[in-house]
């Protein structure tokens, strides 16, 4: 809007207040609403435009009819605030789960842009394919990336009673790719090269995973207060 005048005509006269889409996840008073961009042309390109805003390497706001726009609400009595989203191409040769991401920054260092990229690798799990975000990603998209794999490969580490684990049973499970769990143990430094067998193999240190999934819980402890 132009003008804080043009913004309360806007209010006043409009009644949407959901994204014109179906509502496909809801947990309190968060929801997922998924949202076709062939379907909602102005609303996406809107969603585009509101998330240039604070990305500088965001260029795409025209061409939204490939993509699905996936967008994570607040919900009060009022309606449905927007925290922020993250959009997948509808159809991609290459394993990518995710082409953009974006949270409204009062919103942010609250636990929701990680669970935008937790839903994205549920959507992973249900196409029963490991994905992957659209590369390359930014510096501080790597930084959170990067976070995020290491997170999620100690807590089914943890979480395992088998005691063979292999890196295939963590990207199935976890929906991440093959080469991005390497990653993940590598940084871990939960890799070891075999000269016996002359591959590499898991070195499991039970103890700093325990410690690791113990700290992460008091984080997100004390993120709810």
């Amino acid at each position: 809007m132009k003008s804080h005048e043009a913004s309360e005509r806007h209010g006043s006269k409009c009644m949407l207040r959901q994204p014109p889409a179906t509502e496909i996840y809801r947990h309190n008073d968060i929801s997922l609403f998924e949202v076709d961009g062939a379907k909602n042309k102005l609303y996406c390109r809107n969603l585009c435009l509101l998330a240039k805003m604070f990305l500088d390497h965001k260029t795409l706001y025209y061409d939204v009819e490939p993509f699905l726009f996936y967008v994570l609400t607040l919900n009060d009595s009022y309606g449905s605030h927007i925290v922020g989203y993250f959009s997948k191409e509808k159809t991609s040769i290459r394993p990518y789960n995710l082409s953009c991401i974006m949270t409204l920054p009062h919103t942010q260092r609250k636990g929701y842009g990680k669970l935008l990229i937790d839903f994205s690798y549920v959507l992973s799990k249900l196409e029963g394919k490991p994905g992957t975000p659209e590369k390359p990603l930014s510096d501080l998209g790597l930084i959170s990336y990067r976070s995020y794999w290491r997170s999620k490969v100690l807590h089914y580490i943890a979480a395992s009673k088998d005691s063979n684990i292999l890196i295939t049973g963590i990207s199935k499970n976890t929906g991440m790719l093959f080469e991005d769990v390497v990653l993940a143990l590598h940084d871990l430094e939960l890799l070891d090269y075999d000269d016996k067998c002359e591959e590499m193999v898991l070195q499991l240190d039970k103890q700093m995973i325990r410690d690791h999934v113990q700290e992460q819980l008091n984080i997100l402890e004390g993120h709810r207060h």
